[in-house]
């Protein structure tokens, strides 16, 4: 059966829009893919083989990259462009086969896409499902409102993560859990576009709620370092938080100002964060408030002031507080707002939530902005 020619020519053309990406993806994290000759040279009007290697190579690519690659790409490279996001979504989209893989590329490039979209003033109340579904257009085009009864799920979810006061209290309620579960359990149900505009709306929603009480959980360990040194205290005991037992409080808030870019990559509930949650806990403890730390003492005063230094345990093996002391000794690049290969430029974002002398939470350290694998 011959291939029209049309559908050769739409191919081609989605497949010169990829290259550039996968091309850059490909470079950033080693993987072992030789040069598409004819995308290389953008031939113009390709034969029937031509589009079939083009297609072969993208499938190629497809089954390398992991989602956490893709989600750290995105988040750090200014090669792609909004026009380039569409690209991505409408080339998984139209794969006929559903992997739990291709949903999770999928879920996370409509969020970025729509957080990129969207204005920076915008409250969470104004984002409703038809608002949503208006930015979206470029992608499922006009979408009948009409939810499922199932997709209520996902509300229910947001409506309890809004009462999380907490960061410790959204990771560990049981909340990321039951966001994934509903956006399994539908199966291909799941690629609906009205799915996909509510998850849409799901992953945004979500996203800034956890910024909100990542900030807040940052603002209260410097508020809560001040107040101590007010108070004399020179070191506090945050081996529960992967330091050390003598931690010096210059050098953690230190680390904490190297968390002010605003954080890039998507929510998780991964070591990085527990650190988070640990050192909130340290700080309150030493302060006198909070659960009791499972560490003898906390606090440590310099010498001349009432209060007996605790010893210095042995320090962990390559800990994550290595990593974060990095971080704040070479700084973090910022990430560009346009493609540096032309192309319709990304609006440009100002942090979500302005803050004075306070740090966002970076979640992975593998995933700081100009930094490559």
């Amino acid at each position: 059966m011959t291939t029209p020619v049309q559908d050769l020519a739409t191919q081609w053309n989605s497949a010169r829009r990829l290259y550039p990406i996968y091309s850059e993806l490909g470079r950033e994290f080693a993987i072992d893919a030789k040069p598409c000759p004819d995308l290389e040279s953008g031939v113009e009007s390709p034969g029937k083989e031509s589009v079939q290697q083009a297609n072969q190579w993208l499938d190629q690519m497809d089954n390398s990259v992991q989602v956490h690659q893709l989600r750290q790409f995105l988040q750090t490279n200014a090669v792609v462009t909004q026009d380039g996001l569409e690209a991505l979504l409408q080339h998984f989209l139209a794969k006929s086969e559903h992997t739990d893989i291709l949903r999770d590329k999928i879920d996370f490039l409509l969020v970025q896409y729509f957080s990129q979209i969207a204005p920076t003033g915008i409250n969470d109340a104004e984002v409703d499902m038809a608002y949503v579904a208006n930015a979206l257009k470029p992608v499922f085009g006009e979408v009948e409102l009409k939810s499922p009864v199932w997709l209520n799920a996902i509300d229910r979810v947001l409506e309890s993560a809004r009462r999380c006061k907490t960061l410790d209290e959204l990771l560990h309620g049981g909340l990321l859990e039951q966001g994934r579960k509903a956006k399994v359990q539908p199966g291909d149900l799941f690629y609906m576009p009205i799915a996909l505009i509510a998850f849409t709306r799901f992953g945004y929603l979500m996203r800034r709620t956890f910024f909100r009480l990542m900030l807040g959980d940052l603002n209260t360990i410097l508020d809560g370092l001040t107040e101590l040194e007010e108070k004399g205290v020179k070191t506090i005991d945050c081996r529960r938080a992967q330091f050390s037992a003598q931690e010096p409080i210059v050098r953690l808030r230190m680390i904490c100002q190297s968390w002010k870019v605003m954080f890039q990559a998507e929510y998780s509930s991964g070591s990085p964060l527990r650190m988070l949650v640990d050192l909130r806990s340290s700080v309150e403890h030493a302060l006198g408030r909070g659960k009791a730390a499972n560490a003898p003492q906390t606090a440590a005063k310099q010498p001349g002031t009432t209060g007996k230094p605790v010893p210095a345990a042995k320090p962990l093996t390559q800990p994550a507080a290595s990593k974060a002391a990095a971080g704040a000794a070479s700084g973090t690049a910022k990430v560009p707002a346009h493609s540096a290969k032309g192309g319709k430029p990304l609006p440009r974002q100002a942090p979500e939530f302005e803050i004075s002398s306070r740090p966002s939470w970076e979640p992975d350290s593998s995933s700081q902005p100009g930094k490559k694998k």
